[in-house]
């Protein structure tokens, strides 16, 4: 008998398996994400915010930006890039414009989309404004 998640000699992970493993490396990783922003002077707003349009990783502040940070964990910067789509980024700034226009404070901020990526065995890169030019 073969049990969901258990595996057995030769066969690779099933899916519900390698699903739990890839959420909780994706936690891990917007945790560090979040403390190495932190140590850089931004101020967390918001950590896996859920809203209607979109789940925000991390929103954050610094210079008057509101920033809405999506983390990828990728072997390259390219993949962290292309993981993102344009109707998922539609998604994410309209979720941020919504959150920030219910707070008077920022209400006035200009929101950008940031992608901080991380790749084995590498810092964290974080690209602010990273598709500028989408």
């Amino acid at each position: 008998m073969i049990r969901p998640g258990v595996r057995s000699a030769g066969r690779a992970p099933d899916r519900q398996t390698r699903g739990g493993r890839a959420r909780r490396e994706g936690r891990r990783a917007e945790w560090w994400c979040a403390l190495w922003l932190m140590l850089r002077g931004y101020r967390l707003l918001g950590f896996r915010l859920k809203t209607p349009q979109a789940e925000i990783d991390i929103l954050a502040l610094r210079d008057g930006v509101v920033a809405v940070i999506e983390v990828k964990r990728r072997r390259t910067l390219g993949e962290a890039l292309e993981a993102v789509g344009a109707a998922q980024r539609r998604r994410l700034i309209a979720a941020a414009g919504g959150l920030a226009a219910r707070r008077p404070d920022l209400a006035a901020a200009p929101v950008r989309l940031d992608l901080i990526a991380l790749a084995p065995g590498r810092l964290p890169r974080h690209i602010p404004d990273a598709w500028r030019d989408a």
